[in-house]
Order: C-alpha cells, then structure tokens, then sequence
C-alpha cells in the first residue's frame, strides 16, 4: 500500500520515526512529507533510511511533474503524525500554503491524524470546533492520550503511542476501524470516581481518573452512537460531541442513571462507586482542636447502582458494569468477576486488575468481558481507547445478534 506520512513541526516528531518504521516493517510502501518546521526537530536522512524513499518538503519541487497534487493521488492512505494545533486548524480550513496541505486536499484516501499539543491548545475552542470538522469530514483521530508533555507539563495532549498509530491507521485503511456499526443506537456511559463529603474541604474517594469511560463515550460517538456521559470527578477533559451530566456523589450518580437509562439501549457503569459515605456530614470543616489525636468516622453503605438498574425494567436494554479487583491471579480475578457478575445480574462485566500502579490513571488497560453466565466473551490489553473499542464491538454484535 502506497502511504504517506505527514510529520509537522512539534517535538512529538521524533515519535513519528516510529511510526515510518512500523509502517515499513509491515511491508508498505512509505513517502513522508515534511514541514520546514517538521525537519527542525527531525533530520531528513533519518526520515529517508528509515522510510527507503526521498523525503518531500517542498511546494515547488518537481513542478513539472506536478508533484504537489500527484502524492495525494497516489496515496492509498494518509497519516499525520503529529498533527500540530497549527496543521489541524489548516487543515480545518482546507489551507494549502505547503506540501503537506496539497497533499491531503488531493487525495480520496482516508486520512488519519495523530494530534499532539500541550493540554491548553488541545481544550482551547478553537482546536474543538476544528477537530469536530475534521471529524465530520470523515478525517480519523487517533489520540491524543495524557501523559508527560514537553518540560514538567503533564496532561491531555501527548501523542498516541507509535504503534497504536501504526495499528488503527492501517485499521482505517483496511474498513476495520471505527465502523458506524453504533448509529441509532442510544449509549449511557459513567466515568470517574464518585466523591462522599465528609465536610467542605474533605471527601472519601478513589484513584479513579475516568479515562476508561471516557474512552468508552468518545469511542461509542466515534462509532456513531449517540452518547449521554454521567461523570463523576474526572481528571482528563470531558470529550466533546457528547451530553454531559456531572454526578460527584454516588447517590447523585444514582439520581441521574436512574432517570436518564431508561431512554438508551446500552448502559455502561464504568464509573468507580464508593461503596461507602459519612453518616454525618459537618457544615463546617473538621478542626483538629476539637476531635484530637483521633478523629472516628461512621460509615454507612451506598446504593448498589448496578443492581438497581439491572433489576428494573429494561425491555431489551443492556446493562454493562464494571470489577476493578485486586486479585493476586487470572483465576482469583476471574472468580471475584464471575461471583460479582452473578449477585449484579447485569448482561456483561468487565473485569480488571488493579493495583497501586496498574489500572488507575494510566494510559493502558487489561480487561476481561464475562456475560450472565460468567463465560469469557471478549479479552484485550493495550490503549484505554484501543479496548473501549473492543469492548463496544461486544455489545454491537450482541444487539445487531438479537435483531
């Protein structure tokens, strides 16, 4: 397959070497088109030994062989990586003042955009508004994820892992990814960790950052669904193209889902629920100099939301929760998933461990679907964003089966 890779000027651009070689390395044939600025962070012999083919740069190189619109004819597929906040918002406008502008305006290929900024740019309205044209237009995103930015910076914003780019850009150009397999179909997803007060400063919470669920609502808009996000405290942007109620407390989160699931096809309880809340919540903050060396905290349970909503009317609506375990073995995972999925009576669990390092706040997962009878339908590892599709692929087999 003729592919081109377009590489702008961010420092992310090293990462794109990557991306030329796994590109090779799976037997395609590769030409890059870089900016001026791209070559700034990245030299042109590298980008040429690892790509085996000259490197493009100029708008008016070759004119006679009007190279500026014959790449993009050639291509069979295009990939951007990084795509600056610049190069989006160019492209957004159907700007070609480069080769790399020409070149995407020339081509019918599908063309596959890696985005790579700090977080500022990346939630300014600006990029927003472009990136849902982009998306309109059929232009694919993979990323960005959070992480470690340029300097101390850390957030939304850092460019895709290379190899995940490698693997949904070519999914692209096979017709396997983000299939419109969702549309007309109705998705409520909880994401985050719910907050319990225990004054006006203090609360009982968890490590969740809600990037799983979050993942789980761009995945399922991106698939054509149209998506309702209950968000709980959440550490990552909430995505766009979606409706967003927010939802701090686990009775709140109740409050919400119970109203709003009846009226979508699938729900999903990725959110992570504290199982318990104060008895008592003090209007004022607790001093030290009235509780002591010691301060005793009654606790009382929360409403179990996933039994809830399993065990109401549902009319053919799924219903999907979630296990995070801290089981020391597949099988004691699978066990704690299978006994949870059982007392829940929800369609299907996903199951994953977790720990001081692995689950919580990080960029990757490892997850296992059970169904009602506790069989293992669907396993995956890799980007949250990678095994929400996975995920989603379950139950859209599941419903287009049932049909």
């Amino acid at each position: 397959m003729n592919i081109v890779v377009g590489i702008t000027g961010g420092i992310a651009a090293y990462k794109a070497v990557n991306v030329i070689r796994g590109l090779v390395l799976a037997g395609h044939d590769v030409h890059v088109v870089a900016t001026e600025a791209a070559l700034r962070f990245v030299g042109r012999p590298t980008l040429e030994a690892l790509s085996r083919n000259t490197v493009n740069t100029d708008l008016y190189e070759a004119v006679a062989e009007v190279r500026h619109v014959a790449i993009g004819q050639a291509a069979e597929l295009v990939v951007i990586a990084p795509a600056t906040a610049n190069t989006i918002a160019k492209l957004a406008a159907g700007i070609a003042d480069d080769l790399l502008g020409n070149t995407v305006l020339a081509t019918k290929a599908p063309v596959v955009i890696a985005p790579a900024m700090h977080t500022e740019m990346w939630q300014n309205p600006a990029t927003v508004a472009n990136v849902e044209l982009l998306r309109s237009r059929g232009v694919h995103l993979v990323g960005p994820v959070s992480g470690q930015l340029t300097g101390r910076d850390s957030g939304a914003g850092r460019m895709a892992e290379p190899d995940v780019i490698v693997a949904e850009a070519l999914a692209v150009a096979s017709g396997t990814a983000r299939l419109r397999d969702l549309e007309g179909v109705s998705v409520l997803v909880t994401a985050g960790g719910t907050r319990e007060p225990l004054d006006p400063v203090r609360y009982i919470g968890n490590r969740s950052s809600g990037r799983q669920g979050i993942a789980l609502a761009e995945a399922a808009r991106d698939r054509g669904a149209r998506v309702t996000l209950v968000a709980a405290h959440v550490e990552v942007p909430l995505p766009s193209g979606v409706e967003v109620v927010r939802a701090e407390t686990a009775a709140r989160l109740l409050e919400v889902v119970s109203d709003v699931a009846p009226r979508h096809d699938v729900t999903i309880m990725a959110a992570a629920v504290s199982d318990y809340r104060p008895v008592a919540v003090s209007d004022a903050k607790i001093k030290k100099a009235a509780t002591g060396e010691r301060l005793t905290l009654e606790l009382v349970q929360n409403p179990d939301i996933l039994a809830t909503i399993s065990a109401g009317p549902r009319g053919g609506r799924l219903v999907v929760g979630f296990a995070a375990e801290t089981a020391p073995s597949r099988d004691e995972l699978l066990e704690l998933g299978r006994a949870k999925i059982a007392r829940k009576g929800c369609d299907y669990l996903v199951v994953n461990g977790v720990g001081w390092t692995t689950g919580f706040a990080t960029d990757g997962n490892e997850v296992v679907v059970l169904d009602a009878a506790g069989d293992i339908v669907f396993e995956a590892s890799g980007s949250k964003m990678s095994v929400a599709d996975g995920i989603l692929g379950v139950f859209a087999r599941a419903r287009s089966g049932a049909q």
